[in-house]
């Protein structure tokens, strides 16, 4: 499994061969079952996420009691609240397993010491959230500036894996949408 990770990190950055072994103790690998949570919201965060296997759904409790989905993640990608993983603080989302999901977990702690033993490290993390902000970035002018239809149509267009493997209702709740008008739409563009 951390082959996955370090085959991800090799395309950000180069590691000396000798630091290579030294990156698995810092994770522990770490199996959730479909609609398990990785985090809860109101509890301590101390861990971020690299996926291994399947895929998770990052979202807050609203006032009204409904969830309110704010991300995803998939094979390859990065996830955790990462405002409470860098202080050890109260998780303002929690993170549910969609499917079956395999993670490799790094704490707080435990990456400020690989980061000092494989120094090399911080540019791939650099990197991997630089354009985790820059997505997020884009994400929020897109909020903004698309109708509801163009919003879907760039949603299909750009992560065609997240529509086959995410619930419509939960997809409906990361782009602003009601289940019915998401149905809708499907209707429309798929017929």
């Amino acid at each position: 499994m951390i082959q996955q990770l370090l085959n991800h990190i090799g395309k950000s950055c180069s590691i000396q061969p000798d630091n290579v072994s030294l990156i698995e103790p810092f994770f522990e690998h770490k199996v959730y079952k479909k609609k398990e949570l990785l985090i809860t919201e109101g509890q301590r965060c101390f861990e971020k996420y690299f996926i291994i296997k399947g895929c998770v759904q990052l979202y807050y409790l609203k006032q009204n009691g409904t969830d309110q989905t704010i991300d995803f993640a998939i094979e390859n990608w990065w996830t955790s609240d990462f405002t409470a993983f860098l202080q050890g603080g109260i998780a303002q989302f929690s993170i549910r397993a969609i499917e079956d999901t395999e993670v490799l977990s790094i704490s707080a702690d435990r990456q400020c010491q690989l980061l000092k033993q494989v120094p090399e490290l911080n540019a791939y993390f650099h990197q991997v959230f630089q354009r985790a902000y820059a997505a997020s970035q884009m994400r929020i002018r897109y909020l903004f500036e698309f109708s509801k239809e163009e919003l879907y149509l760039h949603f299909l267009e750009q992560f065609p894996a997240f529509t086959q493997r995410v619930p419509q209702y939960l997809l409906a709740s990361f782009l602003g949408f009601t289940p019915e008008y998401l149905s809708e739409l499907r209707k429309k563009f798929l017929s």
